[in-house]
């Protein structure tokens, strides 16, 4: 009956997922479809080095992210994944020279026009973190728009970190605290809900699992509050060769893990505990 059933949730993957290759219909002949994780983020890297390898400028790198990018959410919409957070732009992400970000601006910009009709056709709900008001005035009115235009969509929610840094995230959420106390005259201690009620991310599941592509063994101040129990997933495939395939295999990977929560096993498997919900 489980062989049957591992089959059947197989073939169900593959329907959703349309044509596979040989190699991805090995990696979901391994996945178990009931536990893939709620919330997976993703440090997409790479990009730069993928472009200087082929003596290309390093926008050729970040336009051919965008693809892998679409594949990505594609991928973890069509199999039932709550949410998918992407790292798109850091705040340290400033200091790289202007024509750079000024072509990260504007392929954002491109990305969202072009990419909308997928992201409704798959019910997807956008959301994006971080400190958008120090964003050009023209990417805040996309990023309005995109948010507004799938508010009512009830799949995957999509979240993308956007002038984002861990570190100022936690501060953000501090200072909103201390205002609200300032203007309710409390003194009352900070609790760990509160603070998660004021993070960006607040109402989403902690990831489950965090991808970072090009090898790099850091989290680069990336959602710091939200992966305290995190799987981490490391590949050195660099983020624009970062196929379906490695997408599944990473989360063929993920289900090898054993999830302790700071505790021990001991005795008869225990039932895993579900991911915390900032702000709940």
């Amino acid at each position: 009956m489980a062989h049957s059933k591992t089959h059947t949730m197989e073939a169900v993957a593959r329907g959703s997922l349309g044509p596979v290759t040989s190699e991805e219909a090995h990696l979901l002949e391994k996945l178990d479809l009931e536990r893939l994780p709620r919330h997976v983020a993703v440090i997409m890297d790479g990009n730069g080095r993928w472009a200087q390898r082929r003596h290309m400028p390093r926008v050729v790198g970040h336009k051919a992210g965008t693809q892998t990018a679409r594949s990505t959410i594609e991928t973890c919409a069509r199999l039932k994944i709550e949410a998918l957070t992407l790292y798109a732009f850091s705040l340290e992400n400033w200091r790289r020279p202007k024509s750079e970000i000024d072509f990260l601006m504007q392929l954002l910009r491109e990305y969202l026009h072009s990419e909308m009709p997928l992201i409704q056709k798959n019910e997807i709900r956008m959301k994006f973190l971080g400190r958008l008001s120090e964003l050009p005035a023209a990417v805040q009115k996309d990023v309005r728009d995109a948010m507004n235009d799938t508010a009512g969509n009830r799949g995957m929610t999509l979240s993308v970190a956007l002038n984002y840094g861990g570190r100022a995230e936690i501060v953000d959420a501090v200072n909103a605290i201390l205002a609200r106390r300032s203007s309710q005259k409390s003194t009352a201690a900070v609790t760990e809900e509160e603070l998660a009620q004021q993070l960006y991310t607040s109402g989403l599941a902690d990831p489950d699992l965090l991808i970072r592509t090009s090898g790099e063994m850091r989290v680069s101040n990336f959602l710091l509050w939200q992966i305290a129990y995190s799987e981490i997933f490391v590949t050195d495939t660099l983020w624009p060769d970062f196929t379906r395939a490695r997408l599944l295999e990473s989360l063929v990977e993920f289900q090898k893990r054993e999830r302790r929560y700071g505790g021990i096993r001991e005795g008869e498997p225990q039932t895993e505990k579900p991911a915390r919900v900032a702000g709940e």
